[in-house]
């Protein structure tokens, strides 16, 4: 009897589910809209002579956030370990617009750092406004490749603790200001995607720890959560950055090739939503589709990655952030440095840094 009633709602419940995505899908949209122009007609985009804090400045979705505000006339505070590109993308946005633009070499894992490049802010322009945290770094190894456990906490230290502490050290501030956070998150901290596994670990709890901030911190600090999926960078294409940006190499590195949208595009919609008050930016906005069915039919969208990877053949890899030798005559190479403060074993270092999701 039992068997019979389970076949009969799991007969049911799909049809049920895809009813209520063809009815929710609609409605969202539609507060959306309403949300978008609410912020539209009774916010200001003014950030002339505003102060503006970028992390992870130096390269991607940081360096283009710093033209998108320089075009608004802000004051910028450009933060990342490389000293030497910093100043050249401050002299692009002082020609672009920017009253002011001064660099900070720091690590956003370190909590000293951060409240070092916060206080040189302080101490020069007297104000925070906005604090853009768009340090990350991805991976692109199989969880069961990994024979170096070690890099498990570095991709933990930039995605999570690289926000959280620049968000503690300046939250004070901000509050003076009514300012504003803005995150870089990531699809994956939702949707399930394979070799991201603990990037898509760290999002997750990202995307948590600001959802709940903006309840503790109520209207004091606003909150922009902003979330992207493929975009139009080394990334998608399998491009790597070796220590210092100097060398740049390429490999092929996923079943599923996706050329994505330009970062620029993604760049622009995260500074007018969050200068228009946006609580969440999504780039593209049909990923939410996604969602609807991770909420109402996961099995239906593990069926669908599924049948997705499947499709393309069997699974590669490019033993990059595994903790094993790179093949002879390999084009890729380990990098020569950690960004985090944790001290890693001797010998190559075992993790690859993506420019579309680092410093």
């Amino acid at each position: 009897m039992m068997d019979l009633v389970n076949s009969f709602l799991n007969f049911v419940v799909p049809p049920a589910t895809m009813m209520m995505l063809a009815f929710s899908w609609p409605a969202l949209c539609f507060i959306d809209a309403c949300e978008w122009l609410y912020n539209t007609l009774y916010t200001t985009d003014y950030m002339d002579g505003k102060v503006v804090i970028i992390t992870g400045a130096s390269s991607g979705i940081g360096e283009q956030i710093a033209y998108e505000y320089a075009k608004r006339r802000a004051n910028l505070v450009l933060v990342a370990r490389r000293e030497q590109r910093l100043r050249a993308i401050s002299e692009k946005a002082r020609h672009i617009g920017a009253n002011s633009a001064i660099v900070i070499a720091a690590d956003v894992v370190k909590e000293d750092d951060c409240r070092r490049f916060v206080n040189e802010t302080i101490n020069f322009y007297g104000r925070v406004d906005h604090l853009v945290n768009a340090a990350s770094l991805g991976h692109t190894f199989y969880f069961d490749e990994v024979t170096d456990t070690s890099v498990f906490p570095i991709l933990l230290d930039i995605n999570f603790w690289g926000n959280v502490y620049p968000t503690f050290v300046a939250l004070p501030y901000l509050q003076q200001t009514n300012g504003r956070v803005i995150v870089n998150a990531s699809v994956e901290n939702w949707l399930p995607l394979p070799r991201m596994s603990l990037y898509a670990a760290a999002k997750a709890a990202l995307v948590n720890f600001y959802d709940t901030l903006r309840l503790e911190v109520n209207d004091e600090v606003g909150i922009t959560i902003a979330t992207h999926g493929w975009i139009g960078g080394e990334m998608t294409r399998g491009k790597f950055m070796l220590e210092e940006g100097a060398e740049m190499q390429w490999k092929e590195e996923r079943e599923v090739q996706a050329s994505g949208g330009p970062v620029e595009e993604f760049a622009r919609l995260i500074v007018s939503g969050a200068c228009r008050g946006d609580a969440y930016v999504k780039y593209p906005s049909w990923h939410d589709s996604f969602l609807l069915f991770r909420v109402f039919a996961p099995k239906v969208l593990n069926w669908s990655f599924r049948l997705l990877l499947s499709a393309h053949g069997t699974r590669r890899t490019s033993m990059m952030g595994v903790g094993k030798p790179v093949a002879e005559g390999s084009t890729a190479r380990h990098m020569m440095e950690s960004t985090s403060p944790r001290k890693l074993p001797a010998g190559p270092i075992t993790f690859s840094q993506i420019q579309t999701k680092m410093e």
